[in-house]
């Protein structure tokens, strides 16, 4: 028997962190990948224009007027892996590469996911990070950080 294999958590960040290069977004790109308790992949996700709103016509700008920037206009990888669900959500865990908003969070909750795995909190200390966390501990989701994910491609 084969011994050097990718552990899950591995696996299903990798599919998050792959799924992020799909994100048109130039200066963040996140993807999200939504397990079941059996291990299976149910949804994925990466944060990008709505269906129908062309990314050459909307902007991509992280600075400027409101309207002028993705603010008002991108959707999230995890409500992109939420709607892309082929299956319920319910006690599922959530891999992402960026710890969610907290508008996310409420979207995580509300689906019923039970336990997020993320790599990066750049926001960490944000109000908007404070209040995410804060609603994720009440609605008792658990979240644990990865620092790395170790996949080696050479068999």
């Amino acid at each position: 028997m084969r011994e050097n294999y990718i552990n899950w958590d591995d696996y299903f960040m990798g599919i998050a962190l792959l799924s992020s290069l799909r994100s048109k977004d130039p200066n963040t790109q996140v993807g999200a990948c939504i397990v079941s308790n059996k291990k299976r992949i149910i949804g994925i996700g990466y944060n990008g224009m709505p269906m129908g709103c062309s990314d050459e016509v909307f902007p991509w700008d992280n600075k400027g007027d409101f309207l002028d920037t993705k603010y008002p206009y991108v959707v999230h990888a995890e409500p992109n892996a939420i709607l892309n669900s082929n299956s319920n959500t319910r006690g599922c865990t959530l891999y992402v590469s960026l710890f969610p908003c907290n508008e996310c969070a409420k979207l995580i909750i509300q689906s019923g996911i039970k336990e997020i795995v993320y790599m990066d909190d750049k926001y960490n200390g944000t109000e908007g990070d404070i209040a995410s966390k804060k609603m994720l501990d009440a609605a008792g989701v658990k979240y644990r950080k990865m620092n790395k994910i170790e996949v080696n491609l050479n068999k």
